[in-house]
């Protein structure tokens, strides 16, 4: 007999290799019918595997959040099995799950799209009914290899698997899989799940490969769940970037410039708003600004690595018979401003930021408005510092990052990049050790992450800042990545207290991560209706009749400018109704109405974008009371 301790801290005896979901039912049996997978010794496993020794055990039921990527990864498994049979030759890529769902690729005979989706839906029912088996076991590589002869796709998922001889392998029915698990202990837990979009990919993400169909759906534990999140996405496409920014006026993208974006004059006044409020944060924080040139020599790229790292993501040009790239990041030009000057241990740390404008050649089929662009301008900051600064620092910035994501509604949760398994600078233990020093600054400011292997930038591990919206979604903007490479690289120095030379420790950080994809989220996040501070027009005057309260519209407008406020005048020849919706539909934060009482007492009624209420105050008190509003957001 073996002993399991159970997540209440209880221990039971069972017989050595007792499968999971029998333990679960011994329990109970409504909580085994609950349960989606288990957590054995802390590691996620199938409800079909024994316990071959005395253990923790922890049952993840429908409602945890944890179940959801299994839930998702046997839906595309479900997915998969569906379009075996409907569609015979088909070949099968890679499903795994993602945020808020899961994707399939498949290479097709035909053409799939949208209208399919009933069918393919209709035949996943039909196997959650069949309520069929779900097997995990394990092949050599060659006879996985022969299992999966006729698919060239697996074959090479086979060949990719490291360190081990064997492959796992999970089967359902007529259909199998090459696959790490967990899943679902059958098909019939899989009832709710809705398929939502078609689109290319190339296999493994490489534009030198094959172009795949990708299916994308999402699967929940509950039908209500379900619904919600359905809902949710309806209102994603009344809140899309880009159709709100061609409704507001705020920028339009070419096709004389793919991924590159025009700000419209309402647009640039909200840009003009952020850069703003980062400049005026930044100097009160101790940081100075530069701007660095857009276009550098090959050999800059070289020494920092990016030529060797990076050199398909940039564009490149030629000049006095030498090669030049245009900038993707800032980094190189912060540390030549760092070596512009001699430093000592007490310049330090050197906060250089900069709101620099770079561009990276995304590939076509990736731009996505605001969200995925050409040409970008990256809220950078470069920290030269010693090695003993570096936790207060970050805690420092950490503080930064509170102060900014609150001031816009916006929660987030941290993850920790580490080395990336190849393609990577410098010495291993200098990683190990920059990797250490986050954990520490994270577990010290009491700030919960979760590793994310393999993700850091090729220089140095980071920790990402993935945001939250107020549709739920998660987004990635800040980042603070830890870099004992670059400054080596450009021989930088400083003068330590006992006046030996030293090579200094450097910060790359971003807070907005892009102004235009941060501007995207929080236009996204607002629906359009941008708090009073950052909104491009905070002030719609409405004279009753243009020809008889025209004339104090524009003393009023004149009035609110020079008081700082943003302000127009709609005196057109149109009803007061049309004007008044209109004004509405831009999401203006305040629509003020002029009539002969208006005039005659010197005061305004306004009305407040979302409320009915008409209200009557002086010019005094509106003033002051708009003024608050700005000040406490």
């Amino acid at each position: 007999m073996i002993k399991v301790t159970l997540k209440d801290g209880s221990m039971i005896d069972i017989e050595k290799g007792t499968l999971i979901i029998e333990v679960a039912k011994n329990i109970s049996s409504g909580l085994a019918k609950k349960s989606v997978v288990a957590k054995l010794n802390g590691e996620l496993v199938d409800l079909k595997s024994p316990i071959e020794e005395d253990s923790t055990l922890e049952l993840v039921l429908l409602e945890d959040s944890e179940s959801f990527e299994v839930l998702n990864h046997s839906c595309a498994h479900l997915l998969a099995q569906a379009m075996n049979r409907l569609y015979p030759g088909t070949k099968f890529g890679v499903g795994p799950a993602i945020e808020e769902g899961f994707y399939y690729d498949f290479k097709v005979p035909g053409v799939i799209t949208a209208e399919d989706f009933p069918k393919i839906e209709a035949e996943m029912k039909k196997i959650v009914k069949e309520n069929i088996s779900v097997n995990h076991y394990f092949l050599s590589k060659d006879e996985a290899k022969a299992k999966f002869a006729n698919d060239e796709f697996k074959c090479e998922l086979i060949d990719a698997v490291e360190g081990t001889d064997l492959v796992g392998i999970y089967e359902q029915g007529d259909y199998a899989d090459v696959c790490r698990g967990p899943h679902v202990i059958s098909t019939g837990v899989l009832k709710n799940f809705k398929l939502l979009s078609v689109a290319g990919a190339y296999w493994r993400g490489d534009s030198k490969n094959e172009m795949l169909t990708r299916i994308y759906g999402t699967c929940y534990p509950t039908e209500e769940s379900l619904n919600k999140h359905l809902n949710d996405l309806e209102e994603r496409k009344k809140r899309d970037h880009r159709k709100l920014g061609k409704e507001l006026g705020l920028f339009m993208i070419s096709e004389f410039g793919p991924g590159l974006p025009f700000w419209l004059p309402k647009g640039y006044q909200l840009r003009r708003t952020l850069e703003d409020f980062w400049l005026d944060l930044h100097r009160k924080n101790g940081y100075v600004i530069v701007e660095t040139p857009i276009m550098l020599s090959k050999q800059l790229w070289e020494i920092s690595g990016h030529w060797d790292h990076y050199k398909e993501d940039m564009f490149i040009t030629n000049a006095d018979e030498e090669e030049y790239a245009i900038k993707p990041m800032n980094c190189p030009g912060a540390i030549l401003v760092y070596k512009n000057d001699l430093h000592s241990y007490k310049d330090l740390p050197l906060r250089i930021s900069e709101l620099g404008h770079v561009h990276r050649y995304e590939a076509s089929g990736a731009l996505n408005g605001l969200f995925r662009v050409r040409t970008f301008t990256q809220d950078d900051a470069h920290i030269l510092l010693t090695e003993s600064q570096i936790s207060d620092e970050i805690e420092r910035i950490i503080k930064i990052y509170d102060q900014v994501y609150s001031k816009f509604g916006l929660n987030y949760h941290i993850e920790l990049s580490t080395r990336p398994f190849d393609n990577f600078i410098g010495d291993i233990k200098v990683w190990d050790k920059a990797e250490e020093v986050l954990e520490k600054v994270c577990r010290a400011t009491g700030k919960e992450f979760k590793i994310n292997p393999g993700d850091g930038a090729f220089y140095g591990p980071k920790l990402d800042f993935k945001l939250r919206d107020s549709m739920n979604r998660i987004w990635q903007c800040g980042t603070i990545q830890l870099d004992f490479q670059l400054p080596g690289r450009f021989e930088c120095t400083y003068i330590d207290e006992n006046g030996e030379k030293k090579t200094p420790v450097m910060i790359h950080r971003a807070c907005f991560g892009s102004i235009e994809r941060f501007i995207a989220i929080i236009t996204e996040n607002y629906a359009g209706a941008f708090p009073t501070w950052l909104s491009p027009v905070q002030i719609n005057l409405l004279p009753v009749l243009a020809s008889v309260q025209g004339e104090y519209a524009h003393e009023l407008k004149k009035e609110f400018e020079n008081h700082g406020l943003r302000v127009k005048v709609d005196d057109r020849n149109e009803k007061l109704g049309y004007r008044l919706r209109e004004s509405q539909m831009q999401k203006i934060p305040y629509t003020l109405v002029l009539g002969d009482n208006e005039v005659k007492d010197h005061t305004v009624t306004y009305r407040k974008y979302g409320t009915q209420a008409q209200i009557t105050v002086t010019v005094d008190e509106f003033i002051k009371m708009i003024d608050e509003e700005i000040k406490n957001n």
